[in-house]
């Protein structure tokens, strides 16, 4: 088989990060357009504020999230962008394929 594609290698990493029951709850909690920092995850999550620190840094480093840090806190968003756009070649693929 060949080697898969450069831009389902950055696909495949958003899929894997967001198959982690975790960080699907994390991410549930973003509402449109909301920009949350790591205390305000951890506040209503069941996680320890450093184990929520590592899944937000797992999904940031995957793409599906952006971050800005502002004085002391980092706050993350959801990249819709990316993961349209991802979401966008699997179905370009599958129009293709199948």
């Amino acid at each position: 088989m060949k080697a898969i594609p450069a831009p389902w290698r950055k696909i495949a990493r958003a899929f894997t990060a967001m198959g982690d029951e975790h960080r699907q709850r994390i991410l549930l909690l973003f509402e449109p357009g909301e920009q949350l920092n790591v205390g305000q995850i951890a506040e209503v999550s069941t996680l320890a504020r450093s184990t929520v620190s590592h899944h937000l840094k797992f999904l940031r480093e995957a793409g599906v999230l952006q971050s800005r840090k502002a004085g002391k806190e980092v706050y993350f968003w959801i990249d819709k962008q990316f993961l349209a756009q991802a979401l966008g070649n699997v179905l370009d693929y599958l129009n293709i394929h199948a």
